[in-house]
């Protein structure tokens, strides 16, 4: 049985609402052989605004499954955070159960005979249709903003010019900036 740990913040967490994340969530437990040692972590939060938004993440053995949802409504959301893990499972599947196989890991196993829609596609077949190679350029990263906002892109891959490694700078979805410094 999947044990589920809710927590809320600017808000009460009633027994209504623990009912409905652990009614909702305990329905992805049939897509796993076994679930005794996994916690998921449901955390709701209401903003001043008056949005909703459930951030779950349920840990693994080798595999994390996280997603967070937004809306006016907290039942909306915890109806959409679970549709959206829904997803995950299916689409990732089979690679899954594949690669824990090749591994020999144990506890990871999805089940395999749940019953698939007949709107999913073969999303096991990852197709790149383009590829692109691009000459790194020596900067610091606020230059590589400014470079990304120029082009108008999500993201910006450059040279640090200060320790010659690859970087990458990122608009984040609260709309400031990341920044990724690959490993040495």
């Amino acid at each position: 049985m999947l044990k589920i740990n809710v927590r809320g913040e600017n808000i009460e967490v009633t027994s209504a609402l623990r009912d409905y994340v652990e009614k909702k969530l305990t329905k992805l437990e049939k897509y796993f052989e076994d679930t005794s040692n996994s916690t998921a972590h449901v955390n709701l939060k209401v903003y001043s605004d008056k949005n909703a938004k459930v951030e779950v993440t349920i840990p693994l053995p080798y595999l994390v499954l996280r997603a967070e949802e937004t809306s006016p409504d907290m039942y909306a959301s915890i109806d959409l955070v679970t549709d959206k893990l829904e997803r995950q499972i299916r689409k990732h599947k089979t690679k899954i159960n594949r690669k824990s196989r090749e591994k020999g890991y144990k506890g990871l196993e999805f089940v395999s005979q749940v019953p698939e829609s007949d709107n999913s596609k073969d999303e096991d077949n990852i197709e790149i249709v383009r590829t692109k190679n691009i000459a790194l350029k020596p900067m610091d990263s606020e230059e590589a903003v400014l470079q990304m906002e120029m082009l108008g892109h999500n993201f910006f891959i450059y040279e640090d010019a200060e320790s010659q490694g690859v970087n990458i700078v990122y608009r984040r979805r609260d709309g400031r900036y990341g920044l990724i410094e690959a490993g040495q």
